[in-house]
């Protein structure tokens, strides 16, 4: 039984095929071709100093006809025009909370011009890091804004 592993080894080297030249038809790779003049005829060169490996990608499934699902609408639900609707007015409050709150910080940023506070008369660099500071709540402001306003055109239309 020490040779078992042999014999097999063995007995699957004999039942290979053995080797044929392997040929290139554009992207087409075969070892059908007999001979070099019907390799020609079909525009073919014989492909030199390496292996080939071709493996095919499994074939497609044949569907079965299913019948077409129609998707139910989010209108269609009750229950789910009511979480519309109120996730609706919950957006609508937002949105004109922060407009709100982009009108103070607008105003209060005076086109980039806004009052100095206290030690700022004297600290520059203390006033400048306030305007940026500023400005950056502006541009988040905003982009809270902009995004409020992309979830509302989201929903479906109001009933």
């Amino acid at each position: 039984m020490k040779h078992a592993p042999v014999l097999a080894l063995t007995a699957t080297l004999l039942s290979a095929p053995a080797w044929a030249d392997v040929y290139r038809c554009g992207n087409e790779y075969t070892n059908s071709i007999r001979d070099a003049r019907e390799a020609q005829q079909r525009g073919c060169k014989l492909v030199e100093g390496g292996n080939v490996t071709v493996i095919e990608a499994p074939k497609p499934r044949p569907a079965a006809n299913p019948a077409p699902v129609r998707a139910p609408t989010r209108s269609d639900d009750p229950a789910q025009r009511t979480r519309d609707s109120e996730a609706r007015r919950i957006l609508e409050a937002e949105l004109k909370k922060a407009e709100t709150r982009q009108a103070e910080l607008l105003k209060e940023y005076n086109n980039g011009e806004p009052e100095k506070m206290g030690i700022e008369g004297r600290n520059h660099q203390r006033y400048l890091d306030r305007v940026a500071e500023m400005k950056a709540s502006i541009a988040r402001n905003d982009s809270d804004i902009a995004g409020i306003k992309r979830e509302i055109a989201r929903l479906p239309a109001g009933q």
